[in-house]
């Protein structure tokens, strides 16, 4: 024993070269440990209607639409998401909300997350028309479907077509799932036009008052491209636009009603911060990054080869 605390003595820097080279292949090959931990797990819902196509929102001072918008914000929350929480996209349009795909690992599966992101758009609606207390009752479907405790963001701005009344509005008395459900409000609160596209995607003018009544601002079907003949019908004037704003009361009656939250969406730590606040979904065995660790370590091991003449030095200024 005593030889070999000797020969590691004489050579200390090639062990400890030897063991930094450890550390580095397990941080490549063993990246992580599975550990019992408290575990966010979020579904990012988009509404894909075209009232969220009106470009009342502004990022790097530049107008967008409030879809663009809804993209960044989810953007931000993965990245602000720590490694170890799961993140879920789904989007909705008129009664129903449709899954994109199921809980993802955020770390592991960034650049996969931000792909469906980034390809989000007024074309995924599959009909006309919004009706959000509808698209409750789908999220909640939704989340039995997923069978795992998870907070849902619900990006909207909450213009409907045709509007909430007494008569055609869902009761929702019997919904379960407040607790877990934020209405995230997207959206000016000054009405505002909203641009109509045809099938090709190209802008050919602003939604009119009457196109809006009879189909709905907020949603259009476009499978067939023979339907805009040539082109859909548009506001022949600015006095007949469609104009649309952000129903920030409406969404805070409807939180209140289904016991659920509201918040603005605006791109600022405040809002990223609400979101990482919200309480952890639950505990799981989860996989948990410790490559930091072992890199932390390998560097240690690295600047410890240098102690001995650091502490040479010091003894030899004195």
């Amino acid at each position: 024993m005593k030889k070999l605390v000797e020969l590691l003595k004489q050579r200390y820097e090639t062990a400890l070269y030897f063991v930094a080279a450890i550390l580095l292949v397990l941080a490549i090959v063993k990246p992580e440990i599975q550990l019992k931990q408290a575990v966010h797990n979020y579904l990012l819902i988009a509404d894909v209607s075209q009232s969220m196509n009106a470009e009342d929102m502004k990022l790097d001072n530049l107008p967008v639409s409030r879809l663009r918008y809804t993209q960044r914000l989810m953007k931000e929350t993965v990245k602000s998401s720590p490694c170890g929480t799961y993140i879920s996209v789904g989007v909705f349009s008129a009664e129903n909300v449709a899954l994109l795909f199921m809980p993802l690992e955020v770390c592991a599966n960034i650049d996969i997350i931000n792909d469906a992101i980034d390809h989000l758009q007024w074309r995924m609606a599959w009909s006309g028309n919004s009706r959000i207390t509808f698209g409750i009752k789908a999220a909640e479907a939704t989340l039995d479907y997923l069978n795992a405790p998870t907070q849902m963001l619900f990006f909207t701005d909450g213009d409907e077509a045709p509007k909430a009344n007494s008569i055609n509005k869902l009761d929702l008395s019997d919904v379960r799932i407040g607790e877990h459900l934020i209405f995230v409000g997207i959206g000016g609160h000054e009405p505002f036009p909203v641009k109509r596209f045809n099938a090709n995607n190209q802008f050919v003018g602003y939604w009119g008052t009457d196109a809006a009544a009879d189909t709905g601002a907020v949603g259009a079907n476009y499978a067939d491209a023979s339907k805009d003949d040539p082109d859909p019908v548009v506001a022949y004037s600015e006095f007949d636009r469609y104009l649309s704003k952000q129903e920030s009361e409406y969404l805070k009656n409807l939180a209140g009603e289904v016991k659920g939250q509201y918040t603005e969406g605006l791109d600022k730590p405040e809002f990223y911060q609400f979101v990482q606040s919200q309480a952890p979904a639950a505990r799981f065995v989860t996989a948990y990054s410790v490559r930091w660790l072992y890199l932390l370590l390998a560097m240690l091991a690295v600047l410890a080869t240098y102690w001995p003449d650091f502490r040479y030095r010091l003894k030899k200024a004195d």
